[in-house]
């Protein structure tokens, strides 16, 4: 079997520390992390030196429609959609990923959900644990989602085109006959992501108590209750989420979508056990900032300061960040240990999506790592011990 030492690089170790040392990769595991002893360091067959740089565990990026030119669910291109966007997220520093799609009930929509997630396995260079869907059941629409009252029947017509290949499901808390579908996602092992929402107290609580587990894209179209009594601020889903010890959030941190301000809020709240980092990218994210066609109908101009929007009208089309974009912005953002920053992009996801060995920079660990140059782009990144990006 092959062993690859990666030596003198500063190791991050999320949550934990950085500190510099060397790994010792054999087949797809981490073996050794640190000083490695002699005798094992001699079994490499491939020797990197990582020049002092930072090497980390993959990101993972729970809540992403696309990236670059292509949609996980763009229906022209069906499965290749997933395909060819699974093939650029390694240049990000990716490794693992929930492609996400938003279901609208339609002729062929069955069809559509099933070919996606039977095109999964075929995906070498990222690691999928499953597929988001984001939605139907929705309160509130927004981002093209419908709205629809929780139903069973749908839900199991779903979980069959799925084929036992759906991670997450995002849900409205207020939604109608919502808690018997939050219910029955528990069972099936799906995990309940909770947006689109100006839920009450109350709403928002039965939805948590029913096993609802994270809140996604946090205060983007998260709304609060109609104000009632004049000067009186109404409370709802935001603040319950956020006293909720077993609520934890995510942010699109672009600095357009939500204010940093916000997340530290949020990390003030929850800690940064409880924050993650995610994109919520479409078609344009990673690509230089222009004006780029889409199967919407419209095209969209890409921009740092923007994000991505209608070319014409202006408003939001999604998001334009990538994850290295993203760490690279909590970084310099929230004033926390680097170490813990990390975390919000690898052992963070990692533990809500129930993956032990991914996300950690540990014997045992997957061998899911990536080699950063000083301004925090990607220079080597690789999957299971296999080189599956290295910058030219």
């Amino acid at each position: 079997m092959s062993a690859v030492l990666i030596q003198n690089v500063r190791l991050v170790r999320p949550g934990r520390d950085i500190t510099t040392g060397d790994v010792l990769v054999r087949g797809d595991q981490i073996v050794a992390v640190g000083t490695v002893p002699r005798p094992e360091a001699a079994t490499a067959t491939t020797r990197i030196d990582g020049g002092g740089r930072l090497l980390s565990p993959g990101l993972i990026d729970v809540h992403t429609h696309g990236v670059m030119r292509s949609l996980y669910e763009n229906d022209p291109a069906g499965p290749d959609g997933l395909r060819s966007a699974a093939r650029e997220l390694a240049r990000f520093g990716v490794t693992s990923v929930l492609p996400t799609i938003v279901p609208r009930p339609s002729p062929g929509w069955l069809e559509r959900i099933a070919a996606i997630a039977a095109a999964i396995p075929a995906a070498s260079e990222v690691h999928i644990p499953g597929l988001h869907l984001e939605g139907p059941f929705m309160a509130v629409g927004g981002a093209a989602c419908p709205t629809l009252p929780g139903d069973l029947g749908v839900l199991e017509e779903m979980l069959a085109a799925c084929a036992g290949r759906l991670a997450v499901m995002s849900v409205s808390p207020e939604a109608p006959g919502i808690i018997p579908v939050i219910q029955r996602l528990r069972e099936k092992g799906v995990i309940v992501f909770l947006t689109h929402t100006r839920a009450s107290v109350e709403d928002t609580a039965a939805a948590l108590d029913a096993g609802a587990l994270h809140a996604t894209h946090f205060y983007n179209v998260f709304y609060p209750p109609v104000e009632t009594d004049p000067g009186v601020r109404p409370v709802g889903a935001v603040e319950v989420i956020l006293a909720d010890p077993r609520a934890s959030v995510d942010f699109i941190a672009d600095g357009v979508h939500v204010h940093p301000a916000a997340i530290r809020a949020a990390v003030a709240a929850k800690t940064w056990h409880g924050v993650l980092l995610i994109t919520d990218s479409n078609i344009g994210a990673g690509l230089p900032e222009g004006t780029y066609d889409t199967p919407w109908g419209y095209p969209v101009t890409v921009s740092a300061a923007r994000a991505a929007r209608h070319a014409t009208d202006g408003f939001l089309a999604g998001s334009a960040l990538t994850m290295d974009r993203g760490m690279a912005n909590l970084l310099r953002w929230l004033g926390l240990p680097p170490e813990q920053v990390w975390a919000m992009g690898t052992l963070n996801p990692a533990q809500l999506l129930g993956l032990p060995r991914k996300g950690r920079l540990e014997p045992g660990a997957d061998a899911d790592l990536v080699l950063w140059d000083d301004d925090l782009r990607v220079q080597r990144t690789w999957l299971g011990g296999s080189e599956v990006f290295a910058r030219e």
